[in-house]
Order: structure tokens, then sequence, then C-alpha cells
């Protein structure tokens, strides 16, 4: 995030740390200059370099008020589906999407 992209958010309202294993989540609630609220998620995962250095990998999701329920949806759908199901009970993989299908092929990137 540049610095333009930062001076549009408040500070955080609420955070929330969750260590699993190797990983850890932070759940971070922001708000905005208009004064609503956004979540952020971000894995965070300590990976180690050569002479014993290491670094954290990060990858970070950015979930806007109105796609909360549709985002609580697709997980909710997908936690049921692994909770009742076991991975050689499934013939073909089915996946619901509103999307087109995308070749990655056609699009192109920013040089």
């Amino acid at each position: 995030m540049n610095e333009q992209e930062q001076s549009e958010f408040k500070e955080d309202a609420y955070s929330k740390a969750v260590r699993a294993g190797k990983r850890t989540y932070f759940f971070d609630v922001k708000a905005t200059k208009n004064d609503d609220f956004f979540l952020t998620i971000t894995e965070s995962k300590r990976i180690f370099e050569s002479e014993g250095k290491f670094s954290y990998e990060k990858h970070k999701i950015f979930l806007y008020r109105e796609d909360f329920e549709k985002f609580f949806e697709g997980l909710h759908a997908s936690l049921h589906f692994i909770k009742t199901k076991k991975p050689n009970d499934v013939e073909t993989k089915s996946i619901e999407t509103e999307f087109s299908n995308v070749d990655f092929e056609d699009l192109q990137t920013l040089e």
C-alpha cells in the first residue's frame, strides 16, 4: 500500500491475531475517511532464508461492507462442504460462480 492509499484510512478500529501452526492470521477492522468500516485479513508465514535469516511472506485480502454477505455465504458453503464430505466422495469439482471464464493469456500486464 503506498502513502496515498494509507492516508485514505484511519487507524485500526479493532485488531485480532490468530496463531495457527506456522501461520498467523490478522483480522484488522479499519475505518475510511468516509466513516465506514472494512476488514483486512492478512496471512503471515515466517520463511527461512539462507544463512539462518528469515522474513515474512504475507497475503492480504480487503473485504468491504458491500461484500460481507456474499463473502460469508461463500465461506459458510465451503466450510460446510469440507465438514460433510470426504475427498473420495467427490467425483467432480463443482464451482459455483457468477463470473465468466477468464483465460490468463487474455490478461495484459502493465509494464
